[in-house]
């Protein structure tokens, strides 16, 4: 059990009520996104928000941040420490952001200025709160950081651009910049979305770290419940902007009282539970890599020199084939090679080495016609959607897209194409006339899901689909996959760093780790009994959904010690 005694009261939030006005005027008061919200967070304890995406959870710690849109109307009462903020001036504001309370964001890529280095980031961040500091001790702070998140190569990382990071190594700088001018009240919101698990274990170390030895107060806004059972003091488990129920950590796992909470509970892939997806007949091969050596051709071009004359190996010797109607797992650490294996399938990278077929067409030699061919019959979820979907069209234009370059279909059918598979990844038809930027994480990681399943693909590649997911909807949008596929037969290569996940779904798994397969087999056979002891640290830093248990993982975690050392992107 955790220590519940009563601690000095950080953050304070009062009723708050939270309705987005809208341009019609005629359809009434519009209805509240946050409704009658209360809790209290204090120091050197951590609070969870959970709930479904669209449950409010973001735009209540927006609210705290002061960083609502225009057309939020806000009232009720945010507190930080005897401060309120809601009636705060604009450079109050400005001293709070980043001072007072740090912040980490959901999707680092968007977070981050893709036109300036990682380290001149972090730098302006401490600079705006401390502009006495001399250059040196700046540069000095910025290196510190970096070092402090993980980072095995801070001096790299910080002369890097975003795009030259992982989805991971982003993360740890974005949450190194979060902590940059060590905050009273800490607002992380899906802080281990990005992270595989071994760094996710290690992140968790570093929030907790910062909790028992600076007091930091941490506002957790996450839809693993994993990482809840291993963080958390205290959730708060919200539902369409209302709070449902509030507790303890430990009362809340063993015994829920709402209906709601029970549900979202009973939605989390566990790696004790034996896969029950059912036996696809085995068919002929969609996918083939034999001999493959991937990589990410000339690292001058790619990433802009800096003497990586002879390119960077992000993948070597890896062999496996994906029979029609079968899912094959990828999982690793950031820069193990997975995403990079799943580009050159899409013939997004060319190969040093080895082949790769996918459908019958060798990607190596295949000309124009033959690869336009070949993407007609691939679908690609990428890992981010809020950079894989144009901002500025409709979600009803960015499912339709490939509808339109591939075949004749009217714009009534497309339309009505774009209406059935909002329907089947459950969003509701108004969103067909929405923009991205309208909707929460999750629900633009469905429309990703929707665009990619268009044209009723022959291989999908699914690089983290559900990361952006709350639990419930994960759970959906899982049995979906299996569903369209058991329909459609589809190969599916899983990119994940979710375990659990991979389990559910996948046939066969490979764990990779630096561009290697270290070990291969029926996914029910290396989750639950694996032999390399990569295997083992990855399934020992997995998070389960039970304090109690989760205790004793990360014990058993720690125990095992050594990590797996960082490469590049």
């Amino acid at each position: 059990m955790r220590d519940e005694g009563r601690a000095e009261t950080v953050l304070t939030v009062s009723r708050l009520r939270i309705a987005f006005a809208t341009q019609n005027a005629s359809a009434g008061p519009p209805a509240p996104a946050v409704d009658d919200v209360s809790f209290a967070l204090g120091r050197g304890r951590v609070l969870a928000l959970v709930g479904e995406s669209g449950s409010g959870k973001s735009a209540t710690a927006m609210s705290i941040l002061g960083l609502l849109p225009p057309s939020a109307e806000v009232s009720g009462s945010v507190r930080l420490e005897e401060e309120e903020l809601l009636t705060a001036s604009a450079a109050r504001w400005r001293r709070v952001r980043g001072g007072r309370i740090g912040t980490i964001f959901q999707e680092p890529m968007s977070a981050f200025t893709p036109a300036y280095r990682i380290g001149w980031q972090i730098a302006e961040a401490i600079r705006a709160h401390h502009p006495r500091m001399s250059r040196a001790d700046v540069r000095a702070r910025t290196r510190e950081l970096l070092g402090s998140v993980g980072l095995r190569d801070p001096d790299r990382v910080g002369r890097s651009f975003p795009h030259e990071l992982s989805g991971g190594q982003l993360q740890r700088a974005m949450i190194a910049m979060a902590i940059s001018c060590e905050p009273v009240a800490l607002i992380a919101d899906e802080p281990t979305t990005a992270l595989d698990v071994t760094v996710q274990a290690g992140i968790l170390e570093l929030l907790r770290s910062l909790r028992a030895t600076r007091g930091t107060a941490i506002l957790l806004i996450t839809h693993d419940m994993g990482v809840v059972a291993d963080l958390a003091d205290d959730v708060v488990v919200m539902r369409q902007g209302a709070v449902v129920e509030t507790g303890p950590v430990d009362r809340i796992f063993a015994a829920p009282e709402a209906d709601y909470t029970r549900e979202l509970l009973a939605s989390v892939p566990r790696l004790s539970t034996l896969r029950t997806a059912p036996v696809v007949p085995r068919a002929e091969a969609v996918v083939d890599a034999d001999g493959l050596a991937a990589e990410v051709r000339d690292a001058v071009i790619a990433y802009g020199g800096r003497g990586l004359r002879g390119g960077v190996t992000a993948v070597s010797g890896v062999s496996f084939r994906i029979p029609r109607g079968r899912t094959f797992g990828l999982v690793g650490e950031s820069g193990s090679g997975k995403s990079t294996l799943g580009r050159a399938f899409a013939g997004l990278l060319p190969l040093r080495a080895g082949t790769i077929e996918v459908d019958g067409i060798d990607l190596a030699t295949a000309s124009g016609s033959s690869m336009r061919a070949m993407r007609r019959s691939l679908g690609y979820v990428f890992q981010d959607p809020a950079s894989s979907i144009n901002p500025r069209s409709l979600v009803g234009d960015a499912i339709t897209e490939p509808l339109r370059l591939h075949t004749r279909q009217s714009a009534g059918e497309r339309r009505a194409r774009a209406a059935e598979l909002l329907d089947a990844v459950r969003l509701p038809a108004a969103t067909i006339d929405r923009f991205p930027h309208e909707l929460s994480g999750g629900q633009r990681q469905r429309v990703a899901i929707a665009r990619a399943i268009a044209l009723r693909p022959t291989l999908l590649i699914a690089d983290e689909p559900t990361s952006a997911l709350d639990v419930s909807v994960q759970a959906r949008v899982l049995e979906l996959l299996a569903e369209l596929q058991r329909e459609l037969g589809f190969a599916c290569l899983f990119i994940s760093h979710d375990l659990a996940v991979v389990k559910e779904l996948a046939d066969e798994v490979a764990v990779m780790r630096l561009g290697e397969i270290v070990e291969q087999g029926a996914s029910e056979t290396v989750l639950s009994a694996p032999e390399h002891d990569y295997t083992r640290r990855l399934l020992a830093a997995a998070p389960v959904a039970d304090p109690a248990a989760q205790h004793e993982r990360r014990r058993q975690w720690l125990a095992l010690g050594a990590e797996a050392p960082e490469t590049a992107a």
